[in-house]
């Protein structure tokens, strides 16, 4: 139910200020706001068609990019199973390598400190 100062806003605007006249007739504002506004609104619409293009493209676009990821991801997964069995040959023999080194290294250090026992024990035991 509209205020009592609606109602009445809807009365004064009849005329210019002045002598009463005969016959005013109330001012219908919401019609006149609709009017004015009516052009301004309509060229809105264009706007708002173009915002939904845009982004129904952009949405394409970017189903499009997630399909090219996951096909890429796949692609990926696929290549690095494949390649995981001679990337594990490969680590275990060099992993090998280096342990028949450090086993090498302890052999001779172990020889060479042999060696040195011996020629101590020589140099101590009396002849």
């Amino acid at each position: 139910m509209p205020r009592f100062r609606e109602f009445l806003s809807r009365f004064r605007p009849a005329g210019s200020p002045g002598a009463a006249v005969a016959g005013a007739v109330p001012a219908d504002r919401s019609a006149e706001l609709a009017a004015e506004l009516q052009p301004v609104l309509a060229l809105l619409d264009d706007s708002a068609r173009e915002a939904a293009a845009v982004r129904e493209a952009a949405a394409r676009d970017a189903a499009e990019r997630t399909r090219a990821a996951a096909e890429e991801a796949d692609r990926t997964v696929r290549t690095a199973r494949a390649r995981a069995p001679r990337v594990r040959e490969e680590t275990a023999a060099r992993l090998a390598g280096e342990a028949d080194q450090e086993t090498a290294r302890a052999d001779a250090a172990a020889r060479s400190a042999v060696r040195e026992l011996r020629e101590r024990a020589r140099e101590r035991t009396p002849g």
